[in-house]
């Protein structure tokens, strides 16, 4: 079984190396077991000379303009050859251990199409900064709260991805909430307790950035999902107790106590 994992990149020169770095130093992998393609938005910065220096390593590379990180995906995806696919942006870390116990996982539970593990927060050095660990999926808290789902310790089978149509071109920010939604409606998440990713936390990301264009994707996400907004008390009612509903059980599972 081989897991593929596009990278999309622009300008992440100050981060991309390491990205990189945690791909081809996964523990107990053969390389038939894992592709990694990257798709480069044309990046101006000395991120071309980084992916000539893996050349060796990586599937697939290449560095052109593009439509934004979406149609990269779109077109990443389009390339892979792996049973399992994911996607890790490059400036966020996978766990050594993480593509073997992904695909021990798939291999073992042959019934199972899309699989997340838990995450750390760091900043922008790679600093520790808070856990991320996670709940089973839950329709009502996933809705009315938000997608909790940790995009780099996500992984789906390529049967998935196709049934349910790939990723949405129209989402520029939460095309990874919008393809998680239609994954479960097709089949029932499966969390994993291990920590899997590094996702990196600084103030320049483009969902911190762009946060209202975000938030409006998302409400358009759940409206199709079959959620109402015409009651904006109703909304609010629903989030405390979808929030509630999900700290209560983080904390029934200690998904807030630190590593340290």
């Amino acid at each position: 079984m081989k897991l593929s994992i596009v990278v999309p990149s622009f300008n992440h020169a100050e981060y991309i190396e390491a990205t990189l770095e945690s791909l081809f130093n996964q523990r107990n992998v053969e390389p038939h077991e894992l592709e990694v393609i990257v798709m480069d938005g044309g990046s101006t910065d000395h991120t071309v000379s980084i992916l000539r220096k893996w050349d060796s390593k990586i599937a697939y590379w290449v560095s052109e303009p593009d439509r934004g990180q979406t149609d990269a995906l779109i077109r990443g995806f389009a390339r892979c050859s792996g049973q399992v696919l994911g996607w890790l942006c490059s400036d966020d870390l996978l766990e050594p251990w993480a593509v073997r116990e992904a695909l021990d996982y798939f291999q073992a539970h042959p019934q199972t199409e899309f699989l997340y593990g838990d995450a750390i927060w760091i900043s922008r050095t790679g600093s520790y900064i808070r856990p991320k660990k996670e709940i089973p999926f839950n329709w009502f808290i996933w809705l009315n709260d938000h997608n909790y789902i940790p995009q780099p310790a996500a992984f789906w089978t390529r049967h998935l991805y196709q049934k349910a149509g790939g990723l949405d071109a129209a989402f520029e920010l939460a095309m990874d909430g919008d393809l998680f939604a239609r994954f479960a409606q097709h089949t029932r998440p499966v969390h994993v307790r291990r920590q899997w990713a590094q996702l990196r936390s600084y103030p320049e990301q483009k969902n911190k950035r762009l946060r209202a264009q975000s938030d409006q994707e998302d409400r358009i996400i759940r409206e199709r999902m079959g959620m109402s907004f015409t009651n904006p008390v109703m909304v609010r009612l629903r989030y405390f107790a979808a929030k509630a509903w999900r700290v209560g059980w983080k904390l029934s599972l200690g998904a807030y106590r630190s590593q340290a």
